[in-house]
């Protein structure tokens, strides 16, 4: 499944995506823990919990290099990220990029 189609496949199954959303489902399919996690993209086990749980976003530069480390689509993560800034800031707007 290329990476233009994931996002609509998963939102179906999972409900809106958000960054934090993906990489939680993304660390799980690996079979890390926060703990693992954390430690592979060398930050606090506290800071993943928060970006999984939405409570702090990420940039798109800090997405791009997150998904990098952990090898999964960067337009993805970087989509994500950009959408959930756009959410916060109550702007009706739905972003599609492409590499």
């Amino acid at each position: 499944m290329n990476t233009k189609k994931l996002i609509p496949h998963l939102e179906k199954d999972l409900g809106e995506m958000s960054f934090g959303m993906f990489l939680r489902v993304t660390r799980k399919s690996m079979e890390l823990t926060q703990v693992d996690m954390a430690k592979k993209l060398k930050i606090s086990r506290g800071t993943l919990c928060d970006i999984e749980k939405g409570r702090q976003l990420v940039s798109p530069k800090l997405a791009f290099q997150i998904a990098k480390t952990c090898k999964f689509p960067e337009v993805i993560a970087v989509q994500l990220a950009i959408q959930d800034q756009l959410k916060k800031a109550n702007l009706k707007f739905k972003v599609n990029l492409a590499a």
